[in-house]
Order: structure tokens, then C-alpha cells, then sequence
């Protein structure tokens, strides 16, 4: 991926929203990093300031009193200090776990707040890994963190250094020509020692660039090798060799690449290493030197000005590679930044729906009217559906049927508004949805998708999908959904966890039981509007027969809209709308759908009838498929 160049506008922005970033994050961790890092810069100077007086002391007046008293301030103060940094440090420990976590917040709210089509996108799907695998190798927030850090703690020791050493420069015992050389070759050393860093790191966040695909490669091998259901597959198929094969490829290629950039930053290291430790403290100790043979600094005082001085010097090598480091990460944070900006751009109207209180007489109606939608999905340019009308009111029962691929989940998906048509419209009661408040529509639908999820939470709380809820409203959706046999063998009940990713005791179910708690889901959520989208393909054909006319009868007067390839909820529906190819090719009952031989229904059909069986008429049942075509 091609970067484009940081200007120093954007620089100075990004270091200031950083800045803001952590404060907002955990300000208390803010403060008390600072003020941890402000003690860590000065501490060091008070034994630099306090030995040159001993020192001098010691040679000239040696006065016990004043060295007893130099030598207890230098003990004493440099305790304290020592002391308050590491409780601070403690502190800041303790809030960077916050911290942390707090961010961790910033990117679930992020992708709470996303419109789903976002969510689905594979664009911005890669860049929020890309993010996220960035932050876990240490740039984002642990650069901007530790950046921020070392600026505090180089900037006060900088400070600290010129603050004693500036005192050199007015004595007469060394002359002007000296002092204006070295504050020269100062700042061409520091030039030159800057170059080489920035060299240095350009080539370290080149290697990081081309290592993303390595590393998402790594992260995603991981990822399965420590999931247990994925260890089945890689245990019955003796997939072992070729896995490790894998990791070891992509290893040794990083490994390679790491050794090639490591020679190549090795001749910048050096040079920085020489010019700042070795050509400036030899400018440093040789003014000093001169000074105190000329007579015009005292033994004590050379010593602190050279021991000042050479902490000056790591303090501006320390200080230089900070800003890099923080320029550098700026790259990084500016895709974070960006991906944390993503505008919603699904319009949330204002509009109330109106409730409706079930089995209430006279209350208002939902009549749902789709207008010649057509809808195709970001970053493609085929159509998902293409000019579909239709009308349901409350109350019916519509089967929505057709191959797989035929747009039957899509139209769903437009139904509840996870996605805005490309074109034409959707009115609810004559009102384009669009109008409606976001989270009231969506509250009148109870959706059981065919790619649906369970937590790793206890029953109770994925049938409710809430923190607290009714047990005895939990337990009758149970009941409802045939899962009471399961259910009444879970050792604890509603606060049984399901799976085993954090409770030992968790429980592992089965496929059929995982939709059974989904359909519970549903019931316990009591919306107009209730929606299987081929919630039942992992149930054996009698098992979701009996599901179907369950369901038949708990609806009572709500909306119910089956989503299925296979026919069995067909015989239950007032409604058949039969899709095909993104577009809506039938519409009718099942009677008349059968009564047109050259139809998509009939075909469908017929490809099905060598599976079904029929019961006894005086049940008034329907007949039973027996697979999926």
C-alpha cells in the first residue's frame, strides 16, 4: 500500500489530536505519566548540582556542617523524588490497563455506531484489521504512549542540562571563538545525528510496511490453531505439516527481510552512536578542560558542567529519536484517525413508529410496500434485486422462496433496513423508512438470520440478549421452541454458559439446539414482525416441520416472513413470493403457485416431491421434505 507523504500541518494536527487521544482515554494516566517522566529528566541532576558542591567543599572551605548538610539534601531529596516516581509509576501502571480498555471501548462503540453496510464492506473490513494488527505490533496508541513518555522525560533533562550549563558560556576563562565553535559543531552534530535517525527508523517502517500481509497471515494461522472446532478439522485431515509448513514459510521470509534492513541500518546506528557519544562529549570534556586550566572554573564545577553536559547529550539523542518516533507513528495514527472518522452515511430520520400493542382491537396496522427497489452491494457491479414490488400487512404469513443466491436474504436485509435500496423505495404505512427513527424500525422486527450468532454467555442472556431479564419469559420461549428436554439437563439453568471459551463448565451444543435458542431469541423479543431466514438447515426435515407449525401458532396475529430454498413453511403462508435471479418472478398462494406448471414455484417444487411424505389428512398436516434441493 502506497502512503502518501505527511506534511508539517498535518504533523502538528496529528500530534495534537494524539495528545487529546490520551487525555480522553484516561486523563488521570495522562498527568501522571507526565509527572512520573518529569522526575525521571530531573532526578538525575540534583546529585549532578549537589556533588559539585560537595566537591568543591570538600577541597576548599571543608566545612563539615555544609557537607553533612549537601550530603543529606542529596540522599534526601533524591529519595523522596525516587520514592514519588515509583508510586506514580505504580499508578500510571494501574491506569494504563484502563487505558487500554478504554480504547478497546472506542473501537466496539466504533463498530456499534457503523451502518452495516460499512460493517460488510471488505474495503474498510482490511483497514480496521490492518488497524487493530498495527496497534497489537506496537504503533497507534503503545507508540504514542511510549513517544510520550520519552519527549516528557528528554525535554525536562534537556532543560535541566542547559539550564546548568548555560553558565559556562558567560565565563571570561573561555573564550568567545571556543564558545561560538561549540555551539556550532553542536547543532551541525545534532543535524547530522538526526539525519542518521531518521534513516535509520525510515528503513525499520519500511520492513514493518512490507511485513502487514506476513503478520495478518500469522495472526489469522493463530487464530485457528487455538480454536478447538477448528482442531477437529486439522487433526481428521492431517493438516498439521501443511500449517506449520505455512508459518514457517512466511517466518523464514520475515526473518530473511529482518536480517537484509538490520545490515542496512547498522552503518546509521553506528554513525549516531560515534557522533553523539563520542565526537560531542569530547567537545564537552575539552571546554571544560580548558576552563578549569585557565583557572576560571572551580574542580567541583567542572565536574558538573561535564557530567551535565554529557547528560545534555543523551538528553538531545534521546529527545530527537522521541519526535521521530512520534513523526513516524503519525503515518500510522492517520489511518487510525481515519478509520475512526468514517462518517454513518445511512440517513436516520426523526420520524416515531407507531407502536402497536399485539391482540389489541382497533389498534393501527403495518403495511409494509416494497416500489420497484432495486439494490446492488458496495464494490460491485452486479444487482442483488432488480425491480422488486411487493405488499404484506400485519398479521400474514409469507414464504419467501428460491435458489440459493436467488436474493432472498438480501431482500431482508432491505426490509429491516441494514441496507438502503440503490433504488426505488420502501414505505411503512405510505412513509419511505428512511423517515423513520433508526432503532424504533428496528424494533419492530425479530430476525433469525441462517448465519446467526451465540455468545459465550450464559442461556439466559442470548435468549434475551440482555444483562438482566424475565426467567419465566425466557423459560416459556424455551418451552415454545421444543428445547425444554435440553434445557431441564443443563446443570444451571438459565445461568448455564454455552460453549467453553470461559467457563469450564460451559456447555457445548448442538447444532439443531443452537437454532432452537435462536428461535427462542425471537419469541422473547414479541416484535410485529418475525422473520426466519433459513434458520432451520441444520434441523432434519421432520424437526423443522414441527419448528414451522410451531411457529404458525405462537405468532398468533403478528407478521411472520419465512425465508427458505426448501418448501416446507410454504403450506402455512397466505403469501408465496418466489425469487430468481435478484428479481421477483412469482407471487401467490401456494394452490395458484402449483397451478402454473411453467413456473419457477412448480419446478422447485417437483424438484423437492420425491422427498416428501404425507401424513394423515385428518391431522392436517403437510407433507415433509426431506432434503434441500
Amino acid at each position: 500500500m502506497t502512503e502518501s507523504k505527511i506534511t508539517r500541518k498535518e504533523h502538528i494536527l496529528l500530534f495534537k489530536r494524539s495528545w487529546r487521544l490520551l487525555w480522553q482515554l484516561d486523563n488521570v494516566y495522562t498527568l501522571v505519566m507526565t509527572a512520573a517522566a518529569a522526575l525521571r529528566g530531573s532526578i538525575p541532576y540534583i546529585s549532578v548540582y549537589m556533588s559539585a558542591l560537595i566537591l568543591d567543599e570538600l577541597i576548599y572551605a571543608k566545612r563539615i556542617d555544609r557537607l553533612v548538610l549537601y550530603a543529606a539534601l542529596t540522599v534526601g531529596l533524591t529519595f523522596l523524588l525516587q520514592m514519588l516516581r515509583a508510586a506514580l509509576e505504580k499508578v500510571q501502571e494501574y491506569h494504563l490497563r484502563i487505558l487500554y480498555q478504554n480504547e478497546e471501548r472506542i473501537f466496539s462503540d466504533k463498530l456499534m455506531s457503523m451502518d452495516y453496510e460499512q460493517i460488510e464492506s471488505a474495503k474498510l473490513s482490511a483497514l480496521y484489521h490492518r488497524i487493530r494488527l498495527e496497534s497489537q505490533t506496537g504503533y497507534n496508541l503503545y507508540y504514542l504512549r511510549t513517544g510520550a513518555d520519552k519527549l516528557v522525560t528528554n525535554l525536562i533533562s534537556v532543560t535541566a542540562a542547559l539550564g546548568i550549563t548555560i553558565s559556562l558560556f558567560t565565563m571570561k576563562a573561555i573564550p568567545l571563538w571556543m564558545k561560538l565553535m561549540m555551539i556550532a559543531v553542536l547543532i551541525l552534530l545534532i543535524l547530522i545525528n538526526q539525519y542518521m535517525v531518521r534513516r535509520e527508523q525510515k528503513l525499520q517502517m519500511d520492513f514493518f510496511e512490507d511485513c502487514v500481509d506476513s503478520n495478518r497471515m500469522f495472526n489469522y494461522l493463530d487464530e485457528h490453531f487455538a480454536n478447538y472446532h477448528t482442531g477437529m478439522e486439522i487433526r481428521l485431515y492431517g493438516m498439521e505439516e501443511l500449517a506449520m509448513y505455512t508459518c514457517e514459510s512466511y517466518e523464514h521470509e520475515v526473518n530473511e527481510q529482518n536480517f537484509r534492513v538490520r545490515k542496512k541500518m547498522l552503518p546509521y546506528h553506528v554513525g549516531s552512536e560515534l557522533i553523539m557519544s563520542l565526537f560531542l562529549q569530547l567537545l564537552a570534556y575539552g571546554i571544560v578542560i580548558y576552563g578549569a586550566a585557565a583557572g576560571g572554573i572551580s574542580i567541583g564545577s567542572a565536574a558538573k558542567y561535564a557530567s551535565s553536559m554529557t547528560l545534555l547529550v543523551w538528553g538531545i539523542q534521546n529527545l530527537v529519536s522521541a519526535l521521530h518516533q512520534m513523526a513516524n507513528n503519525h503515518q500510522y495514527l492517520k489511518r487510525y484517525f481515519a478509520y475512526m472518522d468514517i462518517p454513518s452515511v445511512m440517513y436516520r430520520g426523526t420520524l416515531p413508529v407507531e407502536k402497536r400493542i399485539l391482540c389489541e382491537a382497533g389498534d393501527k396496522e403495518y403495511e409494509i410496500e416494497f416500489r420497484n427497489v432495486s439494490f446492488r452491494y458496495l464494490e460491485t457491479e452486479a444487482y442483488a434485486l432488480r425491480n422488486v414490488s411487493l405488499t404484506f400487512k400485519i398479521g400474514g404469513r409469507m414464504a419467501v422462496v428460491g435458489r440459493n443466491g436467488s436474493g432472498k436474504t438480501t431482500f431482508i436485509k432491505l426490509l429491516c433496513r441494514l441496507y438502503d435500496p440503490t433504488e426505488g423505495e420502501i414505505l411503512l404505512n405510505g412513509i419511505d423508512i428512511r423517515k423513520y427513527d433508526y432503532e424504533e424500525y428496528l424494533s419492530i422486527f425479530s430476525i433469525v438470520f441462517q448465519d446467526f450468532k451465540l455468545f459465550s454467555m450464559s442461556l439466559g442472556q442470548n435468549i434475551a440478549a440482555e444483562t438482566s431479564y424475565d426467567g419465566g419469559k425466557v423459560k416459556e420461549c424455551i418451552q415454545k421452541v421444543g428445547l425444554q428436554e435440553r434445557f431441564e439437563r443443563m446443570p444451571q439453568g438459565l445461568e448455564t454458559c454455552l460453549y467453553k471459551d470461559f467457563e469450564e463448565d460451559g456447555v457445548e451444543i448442538s447444532g439443531g439446539e443452537a437454532q432452537k435458542i435462536a428461535l427462542a431469541r425471537a419469541l422473547y423479543r414479541n416484535a410485529p414482525f418475525i422473520i426466519l431466514d433459513e434458520p432451520t438447515a441444520a434441523l432434519d426435515p421432520i424437526a423443522e416441520a414441527e419448528i414451522y407449525e410451531k411457529f404458525n401458532q405462537i405468532v398468533q396475529d403478528r407478521t411472520a416472513v419465512y425465508i427458505s430454498h426448501r418448501l416446507s413453511s410454504c403450506r402455512f403462508c397466505d403469501e408465496i413470493a418466489v425469487f430468481d435471479g435478484g428479481r421477483l418472478v412469482q407471487q401467490g398462494s401456494h394452490e395458484a403457485l402449483l397451478k402454473q406448471t411453467d413456473g419457477q414455484y412448480y419446478a422447485l417444487w417437483q424438484a423437492q416431491a420425491q422427498y416428501y411424505s404425507s401424513r394423515s389428512s385428518a391431522e392436517g398436516k403437510m407433507a415433509m421434505p426431506g432434503s434441500a434441493s
